[in-house]
């Protein structure tokens, strides 16, 4: 009989100190990872290479370049200025327009990256370059152009 009231006594604790305790709040749905294929947390980059092509406009740009200029994707904008900038005035001889990935004919002169501009952008060291009228084409050895730098 003792046992039977002591644990009566400690039931009616135990509910004393249930009832005293703040009501549980109902539980938060867990927020997804990823939304879209970015990553969906606090302090994630916006616009990652990791964001599928068909959310993303500049991932999808990028899925359209060639391989070779994969080279110069990564430049930054004062980059691109000092390329179009070193290489704007030279002279080339014919000017031929083109986009990257265009294999320029024969008759397009090229001339070697100087190495100024090398010392500066790592990334033209062998590449030769043909500048137009409003810009600067930088070409592989197999002379498809790879990067095209205009003024801003």
């Amino acid at each position: 009989m003792r046992m039977i009231v002591s644990v009566l006594a400690l039931a009616a604790s135990l509910d004393a100190a249930l009832a005293q305790q703040p009501p549980v709040a109902p539980a938060q749905p867990p927020q997804p990872a990823f939304v879209n294929g970015a990553l969906a947390v606090p302090g994630a980059p916006a616009n990652s290479d990791t964001v599928p092509a068909k959310f993303s406009e500049k991932n999808a740009a990028d899925d359209k370049l060639i391989t070779l200029a994969y080279t110069f994707k990564t430049l930054s904008d004062d980059e691109r200025h000092a390329i179009y900038e070193a290489l704007k005035g030279q002279p080339t001889g014919s000017a031929f327009n083109a986009d990257i990935g265009t294999e320029l004919p024969p008759g397009i002169e090229l001339h070697p990256v100087p190495d100024d501009l090398i010392a500066r952008v790592p990334q033209t060291k062998d590449y030769r370059y043909a500048a137009t009228s409003d810009r600067v084409l930088l070409v592989g050895t197999s002379r498809i152009v790879a990067g095209v730098f205009a003024g801003q």
